[in-house]
């Protein structure tokens, strides 16, 4: 793959073709909960600190963050998951709706609670996180529902996502199921691994693990490292094994304060470097990633186009604290001065 430089005013075209189309996520939906706070003591009951309250926050989290960061880039997005019926379920699709993510897709269930995750932060440190979440698989009759719903919508859909979290959505018989949809469709189908969660990824149009999921998407241990991805010999195999396993069109691998490496079949890779001027926070990171990814292939992009348009974005969203996302502006801007 040939180096290619991409200028603001071309991020500005892709953008705009990007408002013309219209994404589909699916996945596990959560509900980012963030108390903030300061530290002046340690606890005389245990060696903790003590967070003294000043606010909190709540925001869309996994795939519910996905669709977030694809409607502040102004892409027309449906959302399609499984909630409680709870107050945060309540939360979460009030959220959404400020956001104008569409929620027809978003399916409650009395036997699951929503997934929250509740992150305490002082001083723009995390000091704990809890989760509250239901693991259980989505039923079969669930499935079926999303699925009919799935099929309707997919025929105005340039592109889907499926966020897998671990939580219970994304099945085996889901993610046969939406490939087959989308291949029929010819629609561009990403998605983001939970490698514990095994499942039968082959024949995605693009797949985004991070470093440590790409190793145990090949089920190779990481013992050595090269500052140089593209002389990570480690590395390099994994891709090998990746690209000739689960035959993705793309695969898009994050490698944190290395930047990416975007991977295809019979060519050598790419490496794009970070951007990220300061890291306060990496939560949603990934997120970022495969929604800018996606909306720049669906609105024309090039692979390469595509990568180093969302190594920027996501060079912003982790110079942010908490489960962050990108405007438009602040993604033309940094083109500017880059």
């Amino acid at each position: 793959m040939k180096q290619k430089k991409l200028t603001a005013s071309r991020v500005k075209q892709i953008l705009s073709a990007a408002q013309q189309t219209r994404a589909l996520v699916i996945g596990d939906v959560m509900l980012d909960h963030f108390i903030w706070g300061q530290v002046g003591r340690i606890s005389p009951e245990a060696p903790v600190p003590v967070v003294d309250f000043v606010r909190e926050s709540f925001i869309p989290g996994g795939a519910a963050n996905v669709a977030r960061n694809l409607t502040a880039l102004n892409v027309p997005t449906d959302l399609f998951g499984l909630m409680g019926r709870d107050s945060a379920a309540n939360d979460l699709k009030r959220l959404l709706g400020d956001q104008k993510i569409g929620c027809q897709g978003l399916f409650a269930a009395a036997n699951r609670s929503t997934s929250v995750k509740t992150r305490i932060v002082a001083h723009q440190q995390q000091v704990v996180r809890l989760d509250r979440e239901t693991r259980a698989e989505m039923d079969a009759k669930t499935t079926s529902r999303l699925l009919e719903l799935l099929e309707t919508e997919i025929k105005t859909a340039a592109a889907v996502i499926i966020g897998d979290y671990g939580k219970g959505v994304v099945t085996q018989p889901l993610l046969d199921a939406v490939k087959q949809l989308c291949r029929r469709s010819g629609v561009w189908l990403s998605l983001d691994p939970k490698p514990v969660h095994r499942l039968n990824l082959k024949g995605l149009s693009l797949i985004t693990p991070n470093r440590k999921e790409a190793f145990e998407l090949a089920g190779v241990p990481d013992e050595t490292r090269n500052s140089n991805p593209l002389s990570d010999r480690n590395l390099l195999q994994v891709v090998d094994r990746l690209l000739k396993e689960l035959q993705p069109v793309l695969l898009l691998i994050t490698l944190g304060e290395f930047g990416m490496l975007l991977c295809q079949a019979g060519q050598k890779p790419f490496h794009i470097p970070t951007v990220a001027q300061e890291v306060f926070d990496v939560s949603g990171a990934g997120d970022t990633v495969i929604a800018s990814f996606t909306l720049a292939i669906a609105a024309g992009a090039s692979p390469i186009e595509a990568a180093i348009l969302s190594n920027h974005a996501a060079g912003i969203v982790v110079g942010k604290v908490g489960t962050a996302i990108v405007t438009p502006e602040e993604l033309l801007a940094s083109f500017k001065i880059s």
